[in-house]
This record gives structure tokens, sequence and C-alpha cells, in this order.
């Protein structure tokens, strides 16, 4: 069985947003699916998805400084400079991170591991909302 949706996340702040259970509110299909794989993929060049710690929050703000600090705004030699002083630096942070994840389903679940999350990298100051198309693959 294959099924595919494009989901709405709603606008967040510049930083690192676990939307674990957001994506699964959106996605009730889930629950027919007894073993197969979930690929989400945000369709943005300046947000990411990954997954990371989902239970002490200054994990979170931890990557954003590692990040900001690794890749900075306003950087000499960057070019791409006309939308803004934080454009240049978030397609390099989504493009570092990534845009997609292939996780497992089972029972019916996302089968991640206790303390894991899935994680919006939001590296813009005003992103808006984003754009998210999941396929899941599996058998009842």
């Amino acid at each position: 069985m294959w099924f595919q949706k494009s989901i709405q996340l709603k606008p967040r702040s510049r930083g690192f947003h676990l939307i674990t259970d957001e994506i699964e509110r959106q996605l009730p299909e889930l629950n027919g699916i007894q073993i197969g794989l979930a690929h989400l993929f945000i369709q943005h060049t300046s947000a990411s998805l990954t997954v990371n710690e989902n239970a002490d929050p200054t994990v979170r703000s931890d990557m954003e400084a590692h990040f900001n600090q690794s890749v900075p705004e306003r950087a000499p030699y960057y070019r791409h400079t006309d939308e803004g002083d934080d454009d240049m630096p978030a397609h390099i942070k989504a493009s570092t991170l990534g845009c997609s994840l292939t996780l497992p389903i089972r029972n019916g679940r996302l089968a991640l591991g206790t303390w894991q999350g899935i994680y919006l990298g939001e590296h813009r100051d005003h992103g808006g909302s984003r754009h998210v198309i999941i396929t899941l693959q599996g058998e009842s």
C-alpha cells in the first residue's frame, strides 16, 4: 500500500522545534499500517528536518546556538544577500541538516526511539508555515 499527503506545519520562530506530535495528529493513516516506512520531505530551502533528543529542551537551544556560530549571518563572502541577513545562512543550515527523513512504522506508529523526536529546523527569522509531503509505504 502506498499513500501520500501534504501537511502544513504551523508557523514557528527561528530555532529547533519538536514536531512529532503535530505530524502524527495530521497523519491518522499511520494507524492502519503494521509495518512500513514514512518518508517526510519539507518543501523549503531554508528549513530542515532531523531527528534528535525529545526530552530536554536545552538540546534544541544548544543546536540553534551551535548552528548560529558555525554559520554566521553577514559573513563577508556571502553573495546571496537580497532576502535578508538570515537567508543565506538558512540555506546552508538546511543543506547541512537535510530536507527529508525516512522513518520506520511499527504497529501504526512511527518507530522512534524512547528519547527521539522529529525536529523542524526553522532557519529564518520569519519563515511562516512550512509544508511537508509525507509518503507512507507499508502493510496493514
